[in-house]
């Protein structure tokens, strides 16, 4: 346990005195049911350790400057910042004396982490959601182990899900053609080029399929037609082209004089014939490819369709006019396969080939089965195989390759064990039989690299890191270093982005956020994903380039494409790649100027300062609002034919009510700072109703602000705050458990010495990784009801 323990100051400032802590003494009525009718009165600050979870409340309260509440006396910031000092050195050095790593549930791969896991595994993308249900999320995140539950139908899937990845990764013969449908939104305009495919192309649709065999495939095309079932945009002719790894395979004409002919006289014989025209038998080579189905762009002396008055080209659902647009595609195959080809994932697989694989020969092959079934359960299952398992798996293989006739079905028949195995679904740490129930205890290596490996890229351990583990080399503080700053630079960590950032901001809501087209008509699926990919990039900017954390909330840049750059009222940004620029607009900085952010925090017709201010207050300063009371009424709405009041003016009325009062004079001013922006991130000076924007207000602390540059400020001026947040949501991401108050000690630790570097991104990480929440953990006693044993009779 040496080196853990937090370090603490050599001095402690002495405790206030009995008419300062009056001062501090007020609480609200929530707080005093919350500890049983106490008040701070009746709780001696002398000896914080024994009410720990109170006293770190009052912190985060007073580092925010939520108490004393407003209206109350208010001591000097000198003093109050003595108190704190005084409060959390006490808190500090009673978790020195006795770490409380927290707990560590019996943690079950979710979907993101086990598709990762079978990329890294078998050089093999796939797509979780299709393979396995959704995971349910606590604290923010999905990977939370308390609720990433266990039943047999879940357990069924995983197995499914085996069946179905070791037959694609190795390339099974046996496996008959398939069909899978991709499809364009609603709302996705197509009257521009598509990022990655070639020069003198619009719209479309760009995949990543993964042919299973070498042979011929099927892709057929379907066009989107209007309410009325008419397919748009065929008064000129088009042609559509199929690329496969940017070749073209396929390229047909449709539209002009003799369909639209055709359409009139016969219109369902017409469309029948239409698509016909637009489905293609190609021959195509194992593995994964990009897969484009678009349309060739028409000189502009030629192109004369008629120019909508939208950015969003699919806003009219009954128009036959304009550009005609691709629905749907469906890939099917392999006909007449020729063989499981060269892929990546066999190349992953199948490090050896037996000298004589013939069914006359089969003990030839069982040193190359060996090496083969070593290795990917060594990776699988995150620690040295046993001879146990190795029995196991070469009986399964030798089962395979009796019933297969072949070397591929024994290896594909053992994989599939490998893959079903809890061993692998599982992150199993077990503990040490020398250690007392009850007692906490530090992690070996191997398990400190799996946690560390899940951390940083929602993955399994690489050989690297496992070889260092296995030779117990984690322990020393430079190799730590060097692999924490190796992987941060790995592309493997914009995981970091797009899987825990994307929950801590909650910009997995995107997808579902469709405005009223009738308020927002430009909104269309490539703003949708130009907002995603402008967050996910400037957060990845913030870990590739360690800069201050601080960034993400005044960086004077951000990333943007040419549909961004038009919403945002950035000039000279031409083409769908995204490219960084410096802003000119200081509203625009930061998070807070970001659509994505602004979008999510919205309705689907008007802002919302309460879901804004709410944000703010839950991501950013680490002080979640509790939840509304019961039988609160929803904000009024403004009727047809009443007076039109104002989202500020209805939201006055609102904290009429004395059990609303409390909560919104803390977020909605916080809220109304971003009201400039509108429902979709775009900056306006009058809002919904007309009504002129009025974005001014008073914080909780007594900081004035009027706009988004005035909150950016006040957030700024107490960085440890929004730091401390951000590491807060870091270390529940990385433990994937909820965080408590027995946690902030080493929090506050970890931020202390960011401080001292800068508050860079790495230091952030380093800390977690070395806190004993990270590397430690408690043993706990044997229960028959435990989530172990409960895995372990369901897999027997």
């Amino acid at each position: 346990m040496a080196g853990l323990p937090i370090a603490l100051a050599q001095t402690t400032p002495p405790a206030p005195d009995g008419a300062l802590l009056a001062k501090y003494c007020v609480t609200c009525h929530n707080e005093r049911a919350k500890t049983g009718g106490l008040t701070l009165e009746k709780i001696d600050p002398a000896n914080a350790p024994a009410n720990a979870e109170i006293w770190e409340k009052v912190i985060r309260k007073l580092r925010v400057g939520a108490m004393p509440p407003s209206g109350m006396p208010k001591p000097s910031q000198g003093d109050v910042n003595a108190f704190l000092t005084s409060l959390e050195a006490s808190l500090d050095r009673a978790y020195a004396a006795s770490p409380n790593p927290g707990h560590a549930t019996l943690h079950r791969l979710n979907r993101t982490e086990y598709a990762n896991s079978i990329r890294d595994l078998l050089a093999l993308d796939v797509d979780a959601s299709s393979l396995l249900p959704p995971d349910d999320e606590s604290y923010g995140f999905d990977n939370n182990a308390d609720v990433l539950g266990v039943s047999p139908v879940l357990l069924e899937r995983y197995v499914a899900a085996s069946r179905k990845v070791s037959r694609m990764a190795v390339g099974d013969p046996t496996q008959g053609a398939v069909a899978q449908t991709f499809r364009a939104r609603p709302d996705l305009s197509q009257d521009k080029r598509v990022e990655g495919l070639p020069l003198g192309t619009r719209g479309g649709l760009l995949m990543h399929y993964n042919f299973p065999l070498d042979g011929k495939y099927t892709v057929k095309i379907v066009l989107a037609r209007n309410t009325v079932d008419v397919i748009r945009g065929l008064e000129e002719a088009h042609q559509i082209e199929i690329l496969v790894d940017g070749a073209r395979v396929f390229l047909a004409s449709v539209g002009g004089t003799s369909d639209t002919e055709a359409l009139v006289k016969n219109p369902a014989e017409a469309r029948m014939m239409i698509e016909a025209r637009l489905q293609a038998r190609v021959p195509v080579k194992a593995g994964p490819r990009a897969v484009a189905v678009t349309f060739r762009q028409k000189d502009a002396a030629e192109d004369d369709y008629i120019l909508e008055p939208f950015l969003r080209t699919t806003l009219d659902p009954v128009n036959e006019a304009g550009l005609p647009h691709i629905d749907e595609v469906v890939i099917s195959g392999p006909y007449n396969p020729t063989g499981p080809g060269d892929t990546p994932s066999r190349r992953k697989i199948f490090t050896c080939v037996p000298a004589n694989a013939s069914p006359a020969n089969s003990g030839d092959d069982v040193g190359c089965a060996k090496k083969i079934l070593s290795t990917l359960a060594r990776n699988a299952y995150r620690r040295p195989i046993t001879p146990t398992d190795m029995e196991t798996l070469l009986s399964f293989y030798q089962s395979g390759r009796n019933q297969g006739g072949s070397f591929d079905a024994g290896i594909e028949r053992a994989l599939r064990l490998i893959l079903s195995s809890p061993e692998f679904v599982f992150r199993f740490e077990r503990d040490p039989a020398t250690v007392a129930a009850g007692s906490a205890y530090r992690i070996d290596d191997l398990e400190l690299a799996s946690r560390l490996a899940f951390f940083l890229w929602s993955s399994i351990p690489d050989d690297e890191l496992f070889n260092l583990a296995s030779a117990n080399k984690l322990g020393d503080p430079a190799t730590l270093n060097r692999e924490i700053r190796r992987m941060l630079a790995d592309p493997r960590s914009q995981a970091l982005a797009t899987n825990f950032a994307a929950q801590w901001l909650y910009l997995r809501n995107l997808k579902n956020f469709a405005p009223d087209p009738n308020e927002f008509p430009d909104f269309d699926d490539n703003l949708r994903q130009s907002l995603l990919t402008e967050t996910e990039m400037f957060f990845g900017s913030i870990v590739n380039e360690d800069r201050n954390v601080l960034d993400l909330l005044n960086a004077d840049y951000t990333f943007v494409n040419e549909r961004l750059a038009q919403h945002y009222g950035i000039p000279d940004v031409y083409g769908p790649r995204f490219r960084r620029v410096t802003l000119s607009d200081d509203a625009r900085r930061g998070l807070l100027g970001q659509g994505s952010v602004l979008t999510v925090t919205s309705y689907a017709t008007r802002t919302s300062p309460v879901l804004r201010g709410k944000w703010i207050l839950t991501n950013i300063l680490g002080t979640p609002p509790p939840a509304p009371p019961p039988n609160v009424p929803a904000l009024k709405e403004n009727n047809e034919g009443g007076k039109v009041l104002s989202v500020r003016e209805r939201l006055e009325e609102h904290r009429k009510s004395p059990a609303c009062a409390s909560c919104h004079k803390i977020m909605d001013p916080l809220g109304f700072a971003l009201e400039n922006f509108d429902a979709t991130g775009q900056w306006r000076s009058k809002s919904e109703d007309g009504a002129a924007i009025d974005a001014s207000g008073v914080l909780l602390d007594g900081s004035k602000v009027d706009g988004p540059i005035t909150l950016r400020a006040a957030l700024m001026s107490r960085p440890d705050v929004f730091v401390s947040t951000l590491a807060e949501k870091l270390m529940t991401y990385a433990l994937g458990r909820g965080v408590d108050y027995n946690d902030m000690p080493a929090i506050r630790e970890i931020v202390a010495k960011a401080a001292a570097d800068n508050y860079r991104f790495s230091d952030l990480v380093t800390g977690i990784v070395k806190s004993p929440e990270f590397r430690m953990k408690i043993k706990t006693a044997p229960d028959a009801a435990s989530p172990a044993v409960k895995t372990a009779m369901l897999f027997k």
